[in-house]
């Protein structure tokens, strides 16, 4: 008798919608800056400690996340995260109702918390849609379909943020945006009801055969000549990563406080330029995905970061008097703020140009690979903070000269740092 094959339609759902809670929560911590700032009347930098927070959980968790994906499988590891994601967020709302003089610590706290989730749903949403996909052009086309929607969840959430704070940023709080955290906390929960009721497939679990071989290596004190960092292109494209996920973030969260000061721009509309920015992060990675089968991630990295860079010139040195009217909601921003939305289509397609370019060659090494860009993913948190320090030094405009220079190292990578010199390195 024929055995009935799995219907997999309901997780690969809540793995589309885990895609969007990713860059949803991410970017909560973010579009929250503003809010943090003039509640707590913070720096530019410690409006940017949420960001850090959520970023620098990756920094201690990308690695474990690796192992305890490969050892306890898909299924555990999604139901870890999701669970952490719910105690994050959690502790986030929590903030809302706070002592005043806790509120800020619980609130970063929460965003710390979360990130741990978020590194998690990083390490398992692609893998697992390509599984439950049956891998092939199946598995991938499920993969392209959660980037997509991961761009949709990065683009909702300032708008949401701006119009729930609307023009009251002055005596906006950590409550005002509680409806935003309710939305997360009922989506993890009911994630963590279908995952569990679910049989999920686990080809890349660790055998037995593999844990007592682990197991024996570890008693004889064997250890690899090798490893991923071994190889010079993956080393310095892990330095790419880093800076690569600080400019992505940096980017968007320094205009959105600079255009929340504004007096003709204010917070709502800030939040709806900043979700221009990562529409057009969608719009890209489309393109992207068009024209990949044709283009060489070298010269695609390449292309993006030369037109990047003369961006970043624009946002810099186009005077502020110089303003734009935003056709959908009729208000006028600073031109500069134009072309720091146009990034967002030269930043959608830099991770998998980078990802590919450092990986190529790497064969076995590769899943260590994967768990030592996860960890560097830290530079969305430390990178933004930095540039946070620079505006309260220079003023918001002058800070673009830190993702300036971190889009300079990403060009030089892309022209040299990416040639793989260590072929003599086995790798099967």
């Amino acid at each position: 008798m024929m055995q009935k094959k799995q219907n997999f339609t309901l997780p690969i759902l809540v793995m589309f919608m885990l895609f969007f809670m990713i860059a949803f929560v991410t970017n909560l911590a973010g579009s929250m800056g503003k809010i943090l700032q003039n509640q707590f009347e913070v720096s530019n930098a410690l409006a940017q400690l949420g960001t850090l927070a959520n970023f620098i959980a990756y920094a201690c968790m990308g690695i474990p996340a690796g192992i305890i994906l490969k050892r306890k499988g898909y299924k555990f590891t999604s139901l870890l995260a999701v669970v952490i994601g719910f105690v994050g967020v959690g502790i986030q709302f929590l903030a809302g109702s706070a002592a005043p003089e806790s509120a800020f610590a619980v609130y970063v706290a929460g965003a710390f918390v979360a990130g741990f989730s978020m590194c998690l749903l990083n390490i398992v949403v692609n893998p697992m849609l390509n599984t439950l996909g049956g891998g092939g052009n199946r598995g991938n086309q499920l993969v392209q379909t959660g980037g997509t929607l991961n761009s949709l969840g990065g683009t909702i959430t300032p708008i949401l943020v701006g119009y729930l704070v609307g023009g009251s940023v002055d005596t906006a709080t950590i409550a005002d945006a509680s409806p935003v955290m309710i939305i997360a906390m009922a989506t993890f929960a009911l994630a963590f009801v279908v995952i569990t009721l679910t049989r999920i497939p686990e080809p890349h679990m660790e055998t037995a055969e593999e844990k007592a071989a682990r197991l024996e290596a570890k008693k004889s004190g064997k250890k690899e000549k090798y490893s991923a960092l071994s190889f010079r292109h993956f080393a310095l494209g892990a330095v790419a990563i880093f800076c690569y996920v600080g400019i992505e973030v940096g980017i968007p969260s320094t205009a959105d406080l600079y255009m929340s000061k504004l007096a003709e721009v204010g917070p709502e509309i800030s939040g709806t330029v900043v979700g221009v920015y990562w529409f057009l992060m969608l719009v890209g990675r489309t393109i992207g995905a068009i024209v990949g089968a044709k283009v060489s991630s070298r010269a695609m990295m390449t292309t993006v970061c030369m037109v990047a860079m003369a961006f970043m010139l624009c946002i810099m040195y186009i005077p502020e008097t110089m303003l734009v009217t935003i056709p959908i909601v009729s208000v006028k921003v600073p031109l500069g703020m134009f072309f720091m939305a146009l990034t967002g289509l030269c930043t959608s397609v830099m991770w998998g140009a980078i990802f590919n370019l450092a990986t190529e060659g790497l064969g076995k090494y590769t899943p260590m690979a994967s768990g030592i860009f996860m960890a560097l993913v830290c530079g969305g948190g430390i990178i933004p903070f930095f540039q946070g320090l620079l505006a309260d030094g220079v003023g918001y405009l002058g800070s673009y000269w830190l993702p300036f220079a971190c889009l300079a190292y990403l060009l030089f990578y892309a022209l040299v740092g990416s040639k793989n010199v260590n072929k003599d390195i086995p790798v099967e």
